[in-house]
């Protein structure tokens, strides 16, 4: 009996270890002061680092309220850079970082979603850019501006993935004249590349994963997202996509969105939204999986990083309208701090009236 009893209890006490989660087991509550807000803009997607000086430095994409938020992003998002002596914040507008340069560069009218990191002495920001050739979008012409229209054709079709380098978190930032991954005909990123997530190695060698979207048969519109992987000698490059199938799509594991890349002494792990809800079971909740080069991945056991539902600091517990852009702070090499893109109102871009990045401390 008591052989038994003990046997019960090992195989219990496995089975809870198993069904663990290193995120959604360690979320605290979420500082209401914490993060980035701006006053008169849209505030999406941060990515924080720490500098020499001993401040948290953030970048995140921010563009006229004014403007939709969906696709207000596509034509006039510009990376601004923020500091705080802590992770959790409040974040402090410091500068511009990457902002509109004209419609002839390739990332000219907008900057968006950015990753910073660091080699050696010199600061990599990854991040989409993309442009248009027609006139601003202002408050006087704003009616006419929609995803159908001639700017959002324009800048979606033409999202590709930069980078700007710098010696200093606080610029200023050394732009390329082409980005460095392209489109690929026939491919499933033959219509774009964007959401860049990079890993840098001790050897300056380059994982990079990346979100793609292909032409449909008819040639014109664009398939659903996939997500990829490419691979450099070092940041500047070249970046060369490893086989031609993504990692993640609707027809492989499922389809995700907003994949972050971290390492530590067990393997490379990733953080995403799930797009649809086939792997976390709801739509939008987080997604976890890890692997052992950076290029074959697995999905984790128990998958499910978080959810919308995020209890605040002041007693709310709240369902957030948006939780998007997950990024894992890891600092002295064990994850900190949780940051994320969010969103008022009910659920849905064209419901929320504020946006801003917020950030959950782990335990």
């Amino acid at each position: 009996m008591k052989k038994r009893l003990f046997l019960f209890l090992v195989i219990l006490s496995t089975t809870f270890v198993s069904a663990q989660n290193f995120i959604f087991d360690n979320l605290k509550e979420a500082p209401v002061n914490g993060g980035l807000q701006m006053k008169d803009y849209w505030v999406w997607g941060s990515s924080v680092i720490k500098g020499e000086d001993g401040k948290y430095h953030m970048y995140a994409s921010r563009w006229p309220h004014f403007l939709p938020f969906h696709p207000g992003w596509m034509i006039a998002s510009e990376i601004v850079h923020a500091t705080s002596n802590t992770p959790e914040g409040p974040y402090q507008f410091q500068d511009v970082a990457l902002g509109a340069r004209g419609a002839q560069y390739w990332d000219g009218r907008s900057c968006h979603n950015p990753k910073i990191v660091k080699y050696k002495d010199t600061y990599i920001l990854y991040y989409m850019g993309s442009t248009h050739p027609f006139e601003e979008v202002t408050p006087a012409n704003v009616a006419a501006f929609d995803l159908a229209s001639k700017w959002c054709i324009a800048g979606r079709w033409g999202k590709r993935v930069g980078i700007a380098t710098s010696k200093s978190p606080y610029g200023p930032w050394k732009r390329l004249d082409a980005p460095i991954l392209d489109v690929k005909p026939n491919s499933y990123y033959s219509f774009l590349t964007s959401n860049p997530s990079p890993l840098i190695k001790e050897d300056g060698a380059v994982v990079l994963l990346f979100k793609g979207r292909s032409y449909k048969a008819d040639g014109i519109s664009n398939s659903d997202m996939s997500i990829g992987v490419a691979t450099a000698p070092s940041y500047q490059g070249p970046y060369t996509v490893v086989g031609d199938k993504p990692l993640f799509s609707v027809d492989h594991f499922g389809e995700i969105e907003d994949p972050h890349l971290w390492s530590d002494a067990n393997g490379f792990h990733m953080i995403a939204k799930d797009q649809r809800g086939k792997i976390t079971g709801t739509e939008g909740d987080g997604v976890l999986a890890h692997s052992k080069d950076g290029i074959h991945w697995t999905v984790d056991k128990n998958p499910k990083a978080y959810t919308k539902l995020v209890h605040w600091n002041n007693g709310q517990t709240i369902k957030q309208g948006q939780l998007e852009r997950p990024f894992v702070f890891v600092e002295n090499g064990q994850p900190t701090h949780i940051f994320f893109a969010t969103m008022n109102g009910s659920g849905g871009f064209q419901n929320g009236t504020k946006s801003w990045n917020m950030v959950i401390p782990l335990k």
